[in-house]
């Protein structure tokens, strides 16, 4: 262990989630929230994030502090720990490795490290019912920017046929563990987004932020099959509109609203 580490204290004047979501998406170490403000450890100084961080919030329109400070080391990753706690959703049960068991519930270990998705963020939350909701025996599903693999373990246990791919490989790489780790597989995976999918799925799921959604609209409408459903989340409450109108040959089926974020279940016709 090093004697020092580095901190970043991000401190959002509002929409404190979206901040937490791209610390998750940008840094490959855990993100603490505590008190109404994120905080960032590292190895590594922390500079070019805290600057990154400033442009978000120069970008949204939000005012946001950052703290940089260099700290005496201390087993915060054990603490870090201790206050990640299991949370149930529907028939999920959504828990790290170290905590103990629910047999009445699907369970799902993830442990939250490198990847986001740990079933506390209103996103996976929402994506986790709806997938209760929807998901059937043998469905076949793509988990598009996959992250921790949570949705597209949910799906498994709930007897999906799954594949997963994400543009970041460490994610990637944490999703694939966590299948082995929950004792279910996918049928396949790789490093990039709905584009390289060879077929068309029953359900695309798509928990990732409003900007990609945008972006890759028809490789994502392109992937569902006919009478297929879409669900898309990740969409703060100013994007939902934009969102809405880039899929607007979908039908929409469900917008299901959680704080300030939405997420939108289509089907396609």
């Amino acid at each position: 262990m090093n004697e020092y580490y580095y901190q970043l204290i991000v401190i959002p004047k509002s929409n404190i989630a979206v901040f937490n979501d791209f610390l998750l998406q940008t840094m490959q170490d855990a993100i603490e929230e505590k008190d109404g403000s994120l905080i960032a450890r590292s190895s590594e100084p922390l500079d070019d994030i805290a600057w990154a961080v400033e442009q978000l919030g120069k970008k949204l329109n939000i005012t946001v502090k950052t703290i940089l400070s260099k700290e005496k080391n201390e087993d915060w990753i054990s603490k870090y720990k201790d206050s990640i706690k299991p949370i149930q959703v529907g028939n999920f049960y959504v828990r790290p490795q170290w905590e103990t068991p629910k047999n009445d519930a699907i369970e799902i270990i993830i442990n939250p490290a490198l990847a986001f998705g740990s079933g506390h963020h209103e996103t996976t939350y929402s994506c986790l019912e709806n997938l209760g909701k929807y998901v059937k025996k043998d469905n076949s599903l793509l988990d598009v920017g996959c992250g921790s693999g949570i949705l597209s373990i949910a799906a498994a246990k709930l007897g999906a046929i799954v594949d997963i791919c994400d543009t970041d490989d460490i994610a990637l790489k944490s999703a694939k563990e966590n299948f082995h780790l929950n004792h279910v597989t996918f049928n396949n995976s790789w490093v990039g987004s709905a584009n390289k999918s060879t077929q068309n799925y029953d359900i695309v799921v798509a928990n990732i932020i409003a900007d990609v959604l945008l972006f890759i609209h028809k490789d994502l409408k392109k992937s569902v099959k006919l009478g297929g459903i879409l669900i898309l989340s990740g969409i703060i409450d100013k994007y939902i509109n934009k969102v809405q109108e880039k899929y607007q040959d979908f039908e929409l089926i469900e917008n299901v609203q959680n704080k300030e974020w939405y997420t939108l279940i289509l089907k396609r016709i």
